[in-house]
């Protein structure tokens, strides 16, 4: 199935928000009401052609998310737990001007297999809603919410983890709703 037309600003909500949806308020609620419609939209887009799906949210995502100040929210940063690399560490660790041994200390958690984890929620190099560390941010902070990535049809158990809390991720979300003609009932 291909997906239609991109209509990236019709997107309404009963009037009772405008296009873009930032409110977080607004966007926690209407996932509690939209999460059997969501589970359907799940399925639904299981079905559809993985590269023209990809393509749509590519191109969703590039038209709304400069809609929307990742700033206003920090959202992410509050609440996702980061996986990072020797590099990044590294990388970090160096620019605030401490061994590895002491970034580790205070800032990382190590599994039993190696992986590395940032050790606190929210996450210490977040300063009201921005990053502290931003031009040396985990490139995890980076991809979110990771619409460029290729397959995205198989990360829709995690986008929809954070569809409450994302602007970005529940306006083209809904967006892909309308455009790629999804009524409740269709999968």
């Amino acid at each position: 199935m291909w997906i239609k037309g991109l209509k990236h600003y019709l997107y309404p909500i009963k009037n009772e928000a405008t296009y873009p949806i930032t409110d977080l308020e607004f966007i926690k609620n209407k996932a509690v009401e939209l999460a059997t419609e969501n589970h359907e939209f799940q399925d639904f887009l299981r079905n559809l052609n993985s590269l023209s799906l990809d393509k749509a949210v590519f191109d969703l995502s590039e038209a709304i998310s400069p809609k929307i100040e990742c700033t206003d929210c920090g959202n992410c940063c509050k609440s996702l737990m980061v996986n990072i690399d020797e590099e990044e560490a590294n990388n970090l660790s160096a620019h605030l001007g401490q061994t590895r041994a002491e970034f580790d200390s205070k800032y990382l958690d190590k599994g039993e297999s190696g992986r590395m984890v940032v050790n606190a929620i929210p996450c210490h190099f977040l300063v009201g809603n921005s990053c502290s560390v931003y031009e040396h941010r985990f490139a995890g902070c980076k991809e979110f919410p990771a619409f460029h990535v290729p397959d995205f049809n198989k990360r829709l158990f995690t986008t929809y983890m954070h569809y409450d809390r994302c602007p970005i991720i529940f306006n083209v979300m809904e967006t892909l709703k309308l455009d790629a003609g999804f009524k409740k009932g269709d999968s």
